[in-house]
């Protein structure tokens, strides 16, 4: 089988037995439970924090133990995480519904036709202290958005959001600074 030779035996039962742990994860429905079990599974995550039905895919790659969540988070239903790299929430970070956070591109398989093009990447990705994610929004890999910034719902953020700054649209783009207090 093709994944079988590109990825490895030992990724392929990295990715079973974690598919299986998140079949548990999933089987929970109290957040604090949730938040419980994923501590367990190696995540970092702080005090009072809400998360809700949260998803998240390629976990055979960096995994739970990628995932950094500060004090006062929240992480809204239907969101995905991407867990192929890192993934920061500084404290009191808001993702609205259905947030798509991504830390890598790949376009398929290595003798895929536009592998020559775009070559497979993994970034990071730091979403900084009191910044909020409106609904509907994408954030793609290597991305920070800035300390006490706004991303519009719907948005795709595919450059660095600056702290203090509201950005909105596809792609987005600054709409006004924030003063700070």
């Amino acid at each position: 089988m093709k994944a079988i030779k590109e990825l490895g035996i030992k990724k392929i039962f990295r990715y079973a037995s974690n598919k299986l742990l998140i079949i548990i994860y999933n089987g929970l429905i109290f957040p604090p439970l949730k938040k419980t079990f994923l501590k367990l599974m190696g995540a970092k995550i702080g005090n009072n924090v809400v998360l809700e039905n949260v998803k998240f895919f390629n976990l055979y790659r960096t995994g739970i133990k990628g995932l950094n969540i500060g004090n006062n988070c929240f992480i809204g239903e239907e969101c995905l995480l991407d867990m192929a790299g890192n993934i920061t929430l500084e404290k009191n970070v808001t993702l609205g519904e259905r947030i798509v956070v991504l830390t890598h591109m790949n376009v398929g398989y290595k003798d895929h036709p536009l592998q020559k093009y775009y070559h497979s990447i993994t970034k990071d990705v730091t979403l900084r202290e009191g910044c909020f994610i409106g609904t509907s929004s994408t954030i793609l890999a290597g991305i920070t958005v800035g300390k006490c910034s706004l991303v519009a719902a719907g948005s795709i953020v595919i450059k660095d959001v600056k702290p203090y700054t509201v950005v909105g649209g596809n792609p987005a783009k600054e709409i006004k600074k924030i003063k700070p207090s």
